[in-house]
């Protein structure tokens, strides 16, 4: 396209020249990163995220129980995938907590109605095998919210839906694991 031709809704569009990105840059800077190029409805994702954030939350808090709970001839291994997997969410929930910091919200992570607002339930299982069901049924929750969230977003937010799309992945991976060991007990 050259200079002073109008763009197609099909074309990429203009780039910025620097100084309008530097004075762009220079309005409302108290926003930090969320700059007037943020397309997404800021409480909407900030809602969104902590509800995340719950969900990752209650998925340690069952993750760490079954690790501890974990008994009988195959516990050993499976009970180090629970805790390798308590280990990962929580990571998730620290990613979750910061992205929600970046967009100028607040982490909730009260303990006051957060099974409320997780998508995930806490439910412990008496058996091994109960147990890895329990957590193969929250990680396919988490799949389905991710999915959702991730479709949501498309390109209105790149860096959270980036972020979503990653934990999407790791929860996959761990479902993955889970049947896996459902299958092991099986044999």
């Amino acid at each position: 396209m050259k200079p002073g031709q109008s763009q197609t809704s099909k074309e990429r569009p203009l780039l910025s020249d620097i100084e309008t990105l530097r004075k762009r840059a220079r309005q409302h800077i108290e926003e930090g990163a969320v700059t007037p190029g943020y397309a997404a409805d800021r409480d909407t994702v900030v809602k969104l995220l902590n509800e995340a954030l719950a969900t990752e939350l209650v998925c340690v808090l069952r993750y760490k129980r079954h690790y501890f709970m974990a008994a009988g001839i195959h516990s050993e291994p499976v009970a180090a995938e629970f805790l390798q997997h308590a280990n990962e969410e929580m990571q998730h929930a620290d990613q979750i907590a910061e992205r929600i910091i970046q967009l100028r919200g607040k982490p909730n992570f009260s303990p006051d109605g957060l099974s409320a607002r997780s998508h995930a339930q806490y439910v412990e299982g008496d058996t091994l095998k109960d147990m890895i069901k329990e957590d193969l049924i929250a990680e396919r929750i988490a799949i389905e919210s991710y999915r959702e969230m991730v479709a949501y977003l498309a390109d209105q937010d790149p860096t959270t839906h980036r972020m979503l799309k990653e934990i999407l992945a790791k929860e996959e991976e761990h479902a993955e694991d889970l049947v896996s060991l459902l299958q092991g007990l099986k044999d």
